[in-house]
């Protein structure tokens, strides 16, 4: 059904395209789906990505930058010269299959242990942090005046956010009092450089090629923010698969990562950095228990949520470690 649906959709803006063929889903909830598929083309076949909201599903969540917005940042990114697929078309209402639009696919890896382990990486290894901390600065460095309209979010409203949905669960844990006491108490404040943020800049939204870094997805949590907050967010130690000697992902030094930044033109504030670092691990352990409540009183009684709800204890030894050393 979906092939004859994108076959109608892909011959009314791709010259010369006979049909698709090998649509398979990848990944998808109720509200939203990724399909992988090829263009049929007489000069060779294309491979292509949808993503999509369904028929009947409304508008995305509300931290969520939402497909159209998705759309217009992954175009910019490729245009500006950044590892980003190029958008080949966003839905229109004529084509019957929602809101979305569909990409062009790009070749490489996502799963983290492959990337950590796998002779073919290897070289490139020593190559990502670096490389991902000039990517970085790109994001950031994209023209404001071509953003699409996002939420904004400070060190302060995320600390009250966080705060309020790990009330919500009436689940006390020690550790996430301790880590919320120690953010409140050295909030930041706003940012002197409002910038767009990426917002899950880490492992499964990079695609790595044994060259290095070939494209980052999953703009949905995008917004505009504090810079230094992507920087934090990819040294979170849950992003490290094992290789916590190497904060960056599990393959490199914050300095590379900082470098690579700082190569780009920008300046890095690793107090900041830290903060935010501190707020990642606390923002994914509260994530973690959100998984466990659903797990726990939703219908989706999935294996998947409650293994996802169970590392939440691996946040806590984590939060311990970094605020130990700072008095926390």
């Amino acid at each position: 059904m979906i092939e004859e649906q994108l076959g109608r959709c892909v011959a009314s803006w791709y010259p010369g395209a006979t049909g698709v063929t090998g649509a398979a889903k990848l990944s998808g909830g109720a509200s939203q789906e990724t399909w992988t598929f090829d263009i049929v083309h007489a000069s060779g076949n294309v491979g292509a990505i949808l993503r999509r909201a369904p028929p009947g599903y409304g508008a995305s969540p509300g931290r969520a930058a939402g497909l159209d917005a998705e759309a217009t940042l992954m175009q910019l990114a490729y245009d500006a010269g950044l590892p980003s697929p190029r958008v080949m078309h966003v839905l229109t209402p004529e084509d019957e299959l929602g809101r979305g639009f569909i990409m062009q696919r790009i070749e490489g890896e996502t799963i983290a242990r492959k990337i950590l382990r796998d002779e073919q990486f290897a070289k490139a290894r020593p190559l990502l942090a670096r490389q991902l901390g000039r990517v970085i600065a790109g994001i950031h460095g994209l023209p404001a005046a071509k953003l699409p309209k996002l939420r904004e979010m400070s060190a302060t409203k995320e600390i009250a956010d966080l705060e309020r949905e790990y009330r919500s669960f009436n689940w006390p844990r020690p550790v996430f009092e301790l880590a919320l006491r120690w953010l409140r108490e050295r909030d930041p404040g706003q940012s002197q450089e409002v910038t767009l943020v990426h917002g899950d800049f880490r492992h499964g939204n990079l695609i790595i090629g044994p060259d290095g870094v070939r494209a980052v997805l999953d703009w949905e949590l995008a917004h505009f923010g504090d810079p230094m907050e992507d920087l934090g967010w990819i040294c979170v130690n849950s992003w490290r698969f094992g290789e916590i000697d190497k904060p960056v992902g599990g393959f490199g030094t914050r300095e590379e990562l900082f470098a690579g930044y700082e190569e780009a033109g920008r300046t890095v504030d690793a107090d900041r950095v830290m903060f935010w670092e501190v707020m990642g691990t606390l923002r994914w352990g509260i994530m973690c228990c959100g998984m466990m409540q659903r797990f726990r009183s939703g219908p989706d009684h999935s294996m998947e949520r409650a293994m996802i709800g169970r590392r939440s204890s691996e946040t806590e030894i984590d939060l311990l470690r970094l605020l130990a050393p700072r008095g926390g």
